[in-house]
């Protein structure tokens, strides 16, 4: 069942996912060739505590970590250790976060030093299918609207999408209804409301869309071992159009990148 929100928890929850985007914009900074992920992840927790929240995933489900850190052809789940980015890599840094009772959820893959050519495509035609399943999720629309959208945009670039993980709803607990898969069919699946929040997250493969899962319980690869990228972002339904709660800005702040792919989905200016 739909949990809808009121406006006053909508504001809650834009709290729980500012304090995600901002840990994933201090990380920003520190991923490049050579860092180690264990301590970038001991680094979250820290970040996560300092601002008034717990790690969202340390524990949940007896995860271990605080970030999921998937490189390469890792497409989520990934667990972090010791071996340190190389030049060239890419990792999706998957994090949450709970305060006031809420949780923050989202992702961004990061390129690390210099990458190439074709996998940059890959994260850019990924994030801007993030921004495309979001225009759909609109008042009047379904979850096969949203999976619609992403689905063929990026098969249409010859990339394969994930069918066995999905988005979800989002709130007090960190997977509620609905799943919001990145595939579908028009008009299908459970209608949009306002008071709705969710996480909308493409998990899109270079390659196969089929994957495999390592022994650890948790990491899950691309089936081909070719590169999966991985960009997600907090939204609520209001006044029957997408909201954004959660921000690349603080990444983008950190990386010198300058965009304004965000403004089409937020009410009000967003002071960093």
């Amino acid at each position: 069942m739909i949990k809808v929100k009121t406006a006053e928890e909508i504001e809650l929850m834009r709290e729980s996912a500012l304090v995600v985007s901002k840990t994933l914009g201090m990380l920003a900074k520190e991923i490049k060739p050579g860092a180690n992920p264990l301590k970038l992840d001991k680094m979250a927790e820290e970040f996560i505590r300092e601002q008034g929240a717990v790690p969202g995933f340390l524990g949940m489900y007896d995860f271990p970590n605080t970030l999921n850190w998937s490189p390469n052809a890792q497409v989520v789940h990934g667990i972090p250790g010791n071996e340190p980015l190389k030049d060239g890599d890419i990792v999706s840094v998957d994090c949450g976060a709970i305060k006031n009772g809420f949780h923050g959820d989202h992702a961004y893959t990061f390129e690390v030093g210099e990458v190439a050519e074709e996998t940059k495509q890959l994260l850019k035609v990924t994030k801007e299918s993030l921004y495309i399943g979001i225009r759909e999720f609109k008042l009047g629309n379904r979850v096969g609207d949203v999976g619609y959208a992403i689905q063929k945009y990026t098969e249409d670039h010859g990339y394969g999408v994930v069918r066995e993980l999905v988005g979800h709803g989002l709130g007090r607990e960190l997977h509620e209804d609905p799943q919001m898969p990145n595939y579908g069919k028009r008009g299908r699946g459970k209608k949009f409301v306002n008071g709705m929040v969710v996480a909308i997250e493409p998990m899109i493969n270079m390659g196969t869309k089929r994957i495999k899962q390592l022994r650890d319980g948790w990491t899950i690869l691309t089936a081909d071992g070719k590169p999966s990228a991985h960009f997600e972002h907090d939204v609520a339904l209001v006044d029957g159009k997408p909201e954004l709660l959660s921000t690349f800005q603080y990444i983008y702040e950190a990386l010198g990148i300058k965009s304004d792919e965000e403004d089409e989905f937020r009410s009000k200016k967003l002071v960093l």
